[in-house]
């Protein structure tokens, strides 16, 4: 992909550049980065091989795309970005351990995943997600990829209640059709849906609706991380028009 930059305020005046990791240190800073926000911030339990860094079984089959603040060097936003062709070599797409989504990758087309998407705290800003979109933009449309897949975590701070509450107040547009049979492989667990314990809607969730995402309306219950993931598809022909205009510029 080619680097782009965007002017930023974020902790100190400086450039932000979205690029792929070039080489392993700078995977492992985005590892020790995962480890810091999911670990230590959300307590979240981490299956990792490296002390002090948030380590799986995908990694080596993903590209590593960073956000870095080029004043002071540091990582400001992560994703990384699993490919078809490197799902095939790990076995099958992260989602795929959360959900029964056959019958979604057996449409015609591409895909390509994101996962593991984190921001510093020093940078949960618009500039930030939006460079972070830009980097995903280009390779969406440089890889030709259909679709984009991947997990939207909402928090359980508000129990199993709140979650289901949020998920009920979606609309028509941005739920997947039953037909397509998305299945939790570990349900969160029922309850009576109460409209004022609704859970607040995520920011990477929020970002994703803007986009034309659509999400299965059956939350997997991670344990782990004590959070209900909802599985997100985006098509590039739903991408509402005045974003597509911003990000998904051809490469």
């Amino acid at each position: 992909m080619n680097e782009q930059a965007i002017q930023a305020d974020a902790g100190e005046k400086g450039v932000l550049t979205v690029r792929l990791a070039a080489h392993l240190d700078e995977v492992r800073a985005a590892q020790r980065l995962r480890h810091r926000i999911f670990g230590e911030d959300m307590g979240a339990t981490l299956h990792s091989t490296i002390p002090g860094h948030d380590v799986d079984d995908f990694d080596d089959h993903c590209h590593h795309l960073l956000v870095w603040d080029e004043s002071t060097g540091s990582i400001a936003g992560y994703t990384r970005i699993l490919a078809q062709e490197g799902a095939r070599a790990a076995g099958g797409f992260y989602s795929e351990t959360e959900f029964e989504i056959g019958t979604v990758l057996s449409q015609p087309g591409r895909f390509m995943e994101l996962g593991r998407t984190c921001i510093h705290p020093d940078y949960r800003n618009g500039i930030t997600i939006a460079t972070l979109w830009m980097g995903v933009a280009e390779i969406l449309q440089s890889g030709r990829y259909d679709y984009l897949i991947g997990c939207g975590s909402i928090g359980l701070d508000r129990g199993v209640d709140g979650v289901h509450a949020l998920l009920g107040r979606l609309r028509t547009e941005q739920l997947l059709e039953s037909g397509l049979g998305v299945r939790s492989r570990q349900p969160l667990p029922q309850a009576v849906i109460d409209e004022a314990a609704a859970a607040p809607m995520p920011p990477l969730l929020k970002a994703y609706f803007r986009l034309g995402a659509r999400v299965a309306a059956d939350p997997y219950w991670d344990r782990d991380f004590n959070v209900a993931d909802v599985f997100i598809l985006l098509d590039q022909q739903r991408v509402a028009q005045r974003y597509a205009r911003h990000f998904l510029v051809a490469a």
